[in-house]
C-alpha cells in the first residue's frame, strides 16, 4: 500500500510523536528523514533530542539527514515494503528558501531562489508517485498573527502553500493539537 500520511499542528502539539506512532503501526521497517541541519547551539540541541527520543522508543528506524533534495531522498528510499517518515516539512521549506543566504528585504514582493522552485515540484511530484508508505510532519504557522516583515509573511504564505499542496496529495491528513489527532481526511473513526 502506498499511503501518504501528512500529519501537521503548531509548535510542541504532539504532531512527530503522532507521526512516529503511525510510522510504527503497520510493523513494517521506517526509514526516518530529517530535514534540519545545525545552525547554531539551540538546533544543535533540539536535533540531538529528537536523535535520543527516537533511539530510545525506535533504535532499529533508518535515519537519513537531507535539508534541500527531499523529492530525491524519497525516490531512493521509498519501497513497498517500508514506511518513510519526513520530519519536518516547514524546516525543510525555510532550508530552500533561505539556501542562498542572501539578504531578504522586510518591506515587499521576495522572488524565491530558483532552487526551492524545481525542489518543491521535484518533492510534490515524487510524493505524489512514492512507492511506499510516507508519514509526513508539518507545521501549521498561519493560524496566528500575519506577520509584520516582507520575510516571515513569505515564509507564513510558502508554508500555507505547501501544506495545501502535500495535503490534496495525500490519502490521509491529521491536525495535531495538545497531542490529540483531528482526521481531515482519510479513515475516519479510525484510531491510530
Amino acid at each position: 500500500m502506498n499511503q501518504r500520511t501528512l500529519v501537521f499542528g503548531g509548535a510542541r502539539s504532539g504532531k512527530s510523536a503522532q507521526a512516529e506512532r503511525l510510522a510504527a503501526a503497520g510493523g513494517k521497517p521506517v526509514v526516518y528523514i530529517a530535514t534540519a541541519a545545525v545552525g547554531d547551539d539551540e538546533m544543535a540541541a533540539r536535533i540531538a533530542l529528537h536523535r535520543q527520543q527516537r533511539s530510545a522508543h525506535y533504535a532499529d528506524w533508518e535515519t537519513v539527514e537531507e535539508q534541500l533534495a527531499l523529492g530525491d531522498a524519497i525516490a531512493h528510499h521509498s519501497t513497498p515494503d517500508n514506511v518513510l517518515l519526513v520530519d519536518c516539512l516547514t524546516v525543510w521549506l525555510s532550508n530552500l528558501l533561505f539556501s542562498e543566504q542572501r539578504d531578504y528585504p522586510e518591506i515587499g514582493r521576495i522572488e524565491a531562489p530558483a532552487r526551492f522552485v524545481a525542489e518543491r515540484e521535484r518533492f510534490l511530484d515524487v510524493l505524489s508517485q512514492a512507492k511506499g508508505e510516507v508519514v509526513l510532519v508539518s507545521n501549521e504557522v498561519g493560524m496566528g498573527i500575519v506577520p509584520q516583515g516582507a520575510v516571515s509573511r513569505w515564509f507564513v504564505d510558502e508554508a500555507g502553500r505547501l501544506n495545501q499542496a502535500v495535503a490534496a496529495i495525500c490519502d490521509r491528513v491529521q491536525f495535531v493539537a495538545a497531542g490529540l489527532p483531528l482526521e481531515l481526511k482519510g479513515h475516519k473513526g479510525h484510531k491510530a
